[in-house]
C-alpha cells in the first residue's frame, strides 16, 4: 500500500538537519555551563571571599570620596554614582582570572575530555562564558543589599532589574572570554596571574566607575570610549540608580558589550585547542 505522503525534499533534508545540529549544541553549551556552575555550589567560600571586595569599596573608599567636593556623580550623589561602577569592578575583578580555570583543566586532563567530545570549540567556550554570567549575579546580590543600607537610591522595579541582571551577565561572558583568550596563549599559571593583573587595572582605572569621564585628559577620555567597561558601567547607573541616565544610550551600551563579546568568543574558540599543544 503506498503512502499519500510526499517525500522528503533534499531542502527540507538539510534544514531538519540544521535544525539538528542547532538542538544538540545548545544542548552541549547548556551542559558546560551547567558543569561550571556545579563548582560555585560545591565552593560556597568563593561567594564569601568575592563579597569582601565591593563592601571595602563602597563602605572605606566610597564613604571617604563622597567627602571630596569637587567629586560628584553629576545628577546622582557620588556614593550612588560609585555603587554602578563598583558592582561593575567585582564583576570585572572576578570574571578576568577566570582563565585560570581552563589551565587548571588542562593539567587535570578535563580539557582533553572537552576537546575529543563533538561539541563544536563555540560551544565549549559560549558554555563557560553563560556559567561566569551567573556567577557575576552573586555580586549584584552583595552591591545592592548593601546599597540599601548605605542609603544608595536604587531602581527596584522589574523592568529595570532585568536589564541589569543582562548587562551583569554580558559584561562577566565578555571579560571571562577575554581571559580565556589569554590563557590560552600564555599557558602557565605563572604568567597568566601576572598578565591578568596588567589588564585589570588599566580596564578599571581607564573607564567610568570611579570618576566621571569629563574629569579625565584628552587622551584617557578617548582610552575610556573604547573600553567596554565604560558602557558597561554606564548602562547600569541608568537601570540601577533613581535619576541615572546613561551618556551613550543603552542601545549602544548592550550593542558594544554584545559585539565585543561575540569577537571574543569566535577569537576564543579558535584558540581553544592550542592549550594542549
Amino acid at each position: 500500500m503506498k503512502s499519500d505522503a510526499p517525500a522528503p525534499t533534499r531542502g527540507s533534508t538539510h534544514e531538519l538537519s540544521i535544525g539538528v545540529r542547532a538542538n544538540e549544541t545548545l544542548w552541549q553549551i547548556f551542559a558546560v555551563a551547567d558543569a561550571e556552575v556545579r563548582k560555585l555550589r560545591h565552593d560556597p567560600m568563593e561567594l564569601f571571599t568575592r563579597a569582601v571586595q565591593p563592601v571595602l569599596w563602597l563602605v572605606l573608599f566610597g564613604e571617604v570620596m563622597a567627602q571630596i567636593r569637587g567629586l560628584n556623580g553629576g545628577t546622582v550623589p557620588y556614593l550612588d554614582f560609585l555603587a554602578a561602577g563598583i558592582l561593575a569592578q567585582s564583576v570585572l575583578f572576578a570574571a578576568i582570572f577566570y582563565g585560570i580555570s581552563a589551565i587548571w583543566e588542562r593539567d587535570l586532563g578535563v580539557l582533553h575530555r572537552y576537546l575529543v567530545s563533538p561539541a563544536p570549540r563555540i560551544a565549549l567556550v559560549t558554555g563557560k562564558a553563560i556559567s561566569s554570567g551567573i556567577r557575576g549575579l552573586s555580586q549584584a546580590v552583595v552591591v545592592y543589599l548593601l546599597a540599601l543600607v548605605l542609603g544608595v537610591s536604587l531602581k527596584i522595579e522589574v523592568a529595570p532589574m532585568l536589564g541589569v541582571i543582562a548587562l551583569i551577565a554580558l559584561g562577566s561572558a565578555l571579560f571571562s572570554t577575554l581571559s580565556l583568550i589569554i590563557a590560552c596563549l600564555v599557558k602557565s599559571r605563572e604568567r597568566f596571574m601576572g598578565i591578568g593583573q596588567v589588564v585589570t587595572m588599566p580596564i578599571f582605572f581607564a573607564s567610568n566607575a570611579i570618576y566621571p569621564i569629563d574629569l579625565m585628559p584628552p587622551w584617557l577620555r578617548a582610552v575610556a570610549h573604547a573600553n567596554p567597561l565604560t558602557y558597561e558601567v554606564d548602562g547600569l547607573r541608568a537601570l540601577m540608580l533613581e535619576g541615572g541616565a546613561s551618556a551613550f544610550g543603552l542601545v549602544a551600551d548592550f550593542g558594544v558589550l554584545l559585539g565585543t563579546t561575540a569577537v571574543l568568543l569566535v577569537i576564543a574558540a579558535r584558540l581553544y585547542p592550542r592549550m594542549v599543544a
